[in-house]
């Protein structure tokens, strides 16, 4: 169902936007408590696979098809599974044995920029303007300051962490570009269910490789807690939600979540942990979402002149026709029907004729960002 542009539409969808911050921006944190009683990988690879079978459900009931077909399709699914699901997530959970959810979610709002990076190199028509390098420069500065490595030993744990969270989300934005030029009409619902089972595989695979064993976690009230948050509501509900506020908004506006994700998890470590993020890593942030804006300036002034438009055209709808994108909460999303520029990366067309809801994550949370930032 789209939002009529009415001031109740534009409540409901502000709630609905609040709402899914609080998902998303939480789920660092709920991490951080977690990897407290569960190895990381053995961790994030039975939230998935769980998620993804009730995904899959969803799938099946609202989706015209609930199973991919052909190679094409199945290497969108293996691609988003790898690295938007297991890359991503596997190297986020490892990183954040080393710093706060809170550190964490602020490097992972880099994934929309390195996006628009690696889409510049991988994809010609999308290359970065001067300009759209000044906003890269920002956001691998915001990172720097986040990271502060020039306060400890290079080797300590914090910049092992760091590096780690940064490398994460370099392996969604990657994942995102290489799923652009995948031709694939699979439903975004579809898409998601199969890239989450897909991820969790891997990581369950990947955990013993790493020395992971099931004698290494720790049943507890809080670690029960922390899954099944992280698998319910910030893997299946979060997700619905995203779907349902894609539909409404479209993908530009609603990336912009990722960039109220990390102040939400700075605010629940504090309530929560006693984390009080320091003043530079506040400046980091700001860097980086001044480096998104750079980047993603002619998608944010066309949402900008949508919406104006629709306070003065009775009946107009700001929502145009959208495509897949991943997401950095662990998903794919999609991004608003834009022309090709140089400083904006749009994803593939979905080559569906049919009017789709939003695409796997992400999670934006990288381009449309999914998007996630999504955690």
């Amino acid at each position: 169902m789209r939002s009529d542009g009415s001031i109740g539409g534009r409540y409901q969808n502000a709630v609905l936007f609040s709402i899914l911050a609080l998902c998303w921006g939480t789920s660092f944190v709920a991490i951080e408590i977690g990897l407290e009683y569960v190895p990381p990988l053995l961790f994030a690879g039975f939230r998935y696979a769980i998620a993804g079978v009730l995904v899959f459900g969803y799938a099946a009931v609202v989706a015209d098809r609930a199973w991919p077909s052909g190679r094409t399709e199945w290497l969108a699914v293996v691609v988003a599974g790898t690295f938007v699901i297991a890359l991503y997530h596997g190297l986020l959970y490892v990183g954040e044995l080393y710093v706060a959810g809170a550190v964490a979610a602020t490097i992972v709002s880099t994934a929309p920029i390195l996006t628009a990076a690696f889409a510049g190199v991988a994809l010609p028509a999308e290359r970065l303007t001067p300009v759209g390098i000044v906003g890269f420069v920002l956001g691998l500065l915001g990172v720097a300051a986040v990271a502060q490595p020039w306060s400890v030993p290079l080797g300590s744990g914090a910049v092992v962490g760091a590096t780690l969270v940064f490398a994460a989300a370099a392996a969604f934005a990657l994942g995102t570009v290489l799923v652009r030029p995948i031709e694939s009409g699979l439903p975004i619902e579809t898409l998601q269910a199969w890239a989450m089972l897909v991820g969790g595989g891997l990581l369950l695979v990947w955990a013993p490789l790493r020395g992971e064993r099931l004698a290494g976690i720790e049943v507890t009230t809080t670690a029960l807690l922390s899954f099944g948050y992280l698998t319910l509501v910030s893997s299946v509900f979060a997700f619905f939600l995203y779907f349902e506020l894609l539909d409404r908004t479209g993908a530009t506006q609603v990336s912009l979540v990722g960039y109220a994700e990390p102040v939400v998890a700075m605010g629940v470590s504090w309530v929560v942990l006693d984390f009080v993020a320091d003043a530079l890593t506040m400046v980091g942030l700001g860097t980086i979402l001044a480096g998104f804006v750079i980047v993603k300036r002619n998608a944010l002034r066309r949402l900008v002149r949508s919406r104006f438009e629709t306070d003065t055209t009775p009946g107009r709808t700001p929502n145009a026709p959208r495509r897949q994108e991943a997401r950095t909460d662990g998903g794919t999303g999609r991004d608003d029907a834009e022309p090709k520029a140089e400083t904006e990366p749009d994803l593939r067309d979905n080559a569906s004729a049919e009017p789709q809801p939003p695409e796997t994550d992400p999670d934006l949370r990288a381009d449309a960002s999914a998007e996630s930032s999504t955690e």
